[in-house]
C-alpha cells in the first residue's frame, strides 16, 4: 500500500512537470480601438496610400506577393516607416533569421514611440512563452495569445497532454494572417512568422501568396483585428509567463549580438543586392485597384459547441458574396479536402461548363500526409466530371528559372487562394478543407478586379508547369497517372510519388470520421 502510494507521488510529480506553468498573474488587460481616421491620415503611410489612392476615389489599391524575399522585405519596410501603430496577427511564429530580424525591427519601432500589438494562437506560441513575454515587457509592445491554457506551455508534448479535458475547444485554432501597418497599409494572406515562409529556409521552404491593401478595404480588416485581439480568448502573454520589467533590453541586446554575426548571411546578402539592383524596381509593383470585401470569422468560434452552421462561418459569407462562377474556378489551396458536398459542387460546375482547376500539393510535398488521404477517394469523381487536378512536386527541374516564389529546390504549397471568373479572386489564411470551414478562425479578401484576377491566373499557369506540378489523369481503365518532366522530357509515373511513410500517413486520413476534421 505504501509502495503504491509513492508511486502515485512519483507519478503525480511527472505529470506536474510535463505540464509546468503558472496560474494567471493579475496582468491589467486595456481595450484597443482603432486609430481614428485622423490619426491614420497624418503618419507618413497614410500619407502615401492617400496620395496613391486620390485617383481612384473609393476604390482599394492590392498588390499580390509571390515572392517570400518581397513579402518579407514590405514587412520590414512597414516596422521601419509606421510611425504609430503595427498591428500583427499570426497563427505561429517560428525562430530563425527572419522572424530575428523582425523582433528587432519591432523594438526599434517601439522605441522611436509606436505601438507594437501582436497577437498570436497559443499553440503557435507553445516554448516561446519567455522570449513573448520579454517582448511584452516594452512599454509601448502588448503581446496576446489566443484560446490559450495556463499550464502545460513549456513544450508540444506537454500542450498536448494539457488540452486533452479541453480536446473539443482546444483543436480550433486562431490561423488569422494580418499584418496593418497605422491602419493605411495591410497585409492577408497564408504567411506566418518563420523562415520558411520567406524562402530563407533552407533545404525546404513553403511557396505562399500574401495581398497588400490600401485603401477603404483596410478599416474593416483593422475591425476584425480589433475584434479578436478585445475578445476574452485573448489574454496577455504576461498573465502566463513572469519576466522583470526590463527583460525587453535583454532581448533587445541576445538580437543585436545576433545581427552582428548574421548581418552577412548567404539571405540578407542576398536580399541587400536584389534591391540594389536599379532594375529591380520598386518593392511594391504597379497597384490594381478595384473592390475589396475583408471578411474573417466571428472570434468566438474557437468557444462554439459542436460544428457551425455554413452561414455562420466566413467559408458561408464568401460563398454569399462571390457567388457561383459562370466561365472558370481555380483553386489553390495547400490543403484541399473537398469533402461530399465540396465534391458535388466542383463536379455540378465543370458539368455545367465552368472550367474548373484544383492546384494542391503532391503526397510528395505535403507537410501533412492524412490530410492528403482524404483528398485522395475524391480525384476519380472530380477527373470524371472534367476538373483538372494538379499537384506540386517536391522537387522542381534544377535548370527551371520560371519562379514561383520558390528560394530552394525543395518546396511545398502554401498558398489559399480562389480565381473567380476573370474578375474575381480572393486570398486569405483559409484552406479548401473542412478545418479552415468548420474549426479554425480565417480572414482574408475578396477582390474585384480583372487586373489583379489575372496577375493570379498567370501565377497559376507558371504553378501548373511540368518543371513544377503533376498533371494528374486517368487512363480508359481508370488508373490514376501523374504527367510531369524529367530534364526536359514528358514522365509519367502509374504510381502515385511518394515513400512508404507518405503513403502509411495518407493511409489515416482516408478513415471516413477523420475527414471532417481535417
Amino acid at each position: 500500500m505504501r509502495r503504491a502510494r509513492s508511486w502515485r507521488l512519483v507519478l503525480c510529480g511527472l505529470l506536474a512537470f510535463v505540464l509546468q506553468g503558472c496560474a494567471a498573474a493579475p496582468v491589467p488587460r486595456e481595450h484597443g480601438v482603432p486609430l481614428t481616421p485622423a490619426e491614420s491620415e497624418a503618419t507618413w503611410l497614410g500619407q502615401w496610400a492617400r496620395l496613391s489612392a486620390s485617383a481612384h476615389p473609393g476604390k482599394s489599391g492590392f498588390a499580390l506577393l509571390s515572392s517570400g524575399q518581397d513579402a518579407f522585405s514590405l514587412r520590414v519596410l512597414l516596422s521601419e516607416q509606421a510611425d504609430r501603430r503595427l498591428d500583427i496577427q499570426t497563427y505561429l511564429m517560428g525562430d530563425g533569421q527572419t522572424t530575428r530580424m523582425l523582433l528587432r525591427r519591432l523594438l526599434s519601432a517601439a522605441e522611436r514611440g509606436v505601438e507594437v500589438r501582436l497577437l498570436i494562437d497559443d499553440m503557435g506560441a507553445v516554448g516561446q512563452g519567455r522570449e513573448l513575454a520579454a517582448l511584452d515587457s516594452h512599454p509601448h509592445i502588448q503581446v496576446r495569445v489566443y484560446n490559450p491554457l495556463g499550464v502545460g506551455r513549456g513544450t508540444l508534448i506537454g500542450r498536448v497532454l494539457a488540452s486533452a479535458p479541453q480536446a473539443a475547444r482546444q483543436q480550433r485554432r486562431m490561423h488569422n494572417k494580418l499584418w496593418i501597418a497605422d491602419d493605411s497599409l495591410a497585409i492577408v494572406g497564408g504567411r506566418n512568422l518563420g523562415d520558411e515562409y520567406y524562402s530563407a529556409s533552407e533545404p525546404r521552404n513553403f511557396t505562399d501568396l500574401d495581398l497588400l491593401a490600401l485603401g477603404p478595404v483596410v478599416e474593416p480588416l483593422s475591425h476584425s483585428f480589433h475584434l479578436y485581439w478585445n475578445h476574452g480568448l485573448a489574454q496577455p502573454v504576461g498573465r502566463y509567463h513572469r519576466v522583470g520589467g526590463d527583460a525587453w533590453r535583454e532581448l533587445q541586446a541576445s538580437l543585436a549580438e545576433w545581427f552582428v554575426t548574421h548581418a552577412d548571411s548567404p539571405y540578407f546578402a542576398d536580399l541587400r543586392q536584389r534591391y540594389a539592383d536599379v532594375e529591380q524596381g520598386a518593392l511594391v509593383g504597379r497597384l490594381h485597384w478595384g473592390e475589396g470585401i475583408a471578411l474573417w470569422d466571428a472570434p468566438g468560434k474557437p468557444a462554439w459547441r459542436g460544428r457551425p452552421a455554413l452561414e455562420r462561418t466566413m467559408a458561408g459569407e464568401l460563398l454569399k458574396q462571390a457567388g457561383e462562377p459562370s466561365e472558370r474556378l481555380t483553386v489553390v489551396s495547400a490543403y484541399f479536402v473537398p469533402g461530399e458536398a465540396g465534391t458535388q459542387l466542383l463536379q455540378r460546375l465543370a458539368e455545367a461548363g465552368v472550367e474548373v482547376e484544383v492546384f494542391t500539393n503532391s503526397l510528395e510535398a505535403t507537410d501533412v500526409p492524412v490530410v492528403h488521404g482524404a483528398y485522395q477517394p475524391r480525384r476519380h469523381a472530380l477527373l470524371d466530371s472534367g476538373v483538372a487536378l494538379y499537384e506540386m512536386r517536391t522537387e522542381r527541374e534544377p535548370d527551371d528559372d520560371v519562379g514561383f516564389g520558390v528560394g530552394s529546390s525543395a518546396s511545398a504549397l502554401h498558398i489559399k487562394a480562389l480565381g473567380i471568373d476573370r474578375d474575381r479572386i480572393f486570398v486569405g489564411s483559409a484552406n479548401a478543407d473542412p478545418r479552415s470551414v468548420w474549426w479554425n478562425t480565417e480572414v482574408g479578401v475578396l477582390v474585384t478586379s480583372p487586373g489583379l484576377a489575372a496577375e493570379l491566373q498567370a501565377l497559376a499557369e507558371i504553378g501548373k508547369s511540368p518543371a513544377l506540378s503533376y498533371r494528374v489523369e486517368q487512363d480508359e481503365h481508370g488508373r490514376l497517372n501523374w504527367l510531369t518532366a524529367h530534364q526536359g522530357e514528358a514522365v509519367s509515373f502509374e504510381r502515385e510519388p511518394g515513400g512508404f511513410w507518405r503513403h502509411l500517413g495518407a493511409m489515416l486520413g482516408r478513415i471516413a470520421w477523420l475527414e471532417p476534421l481535417l
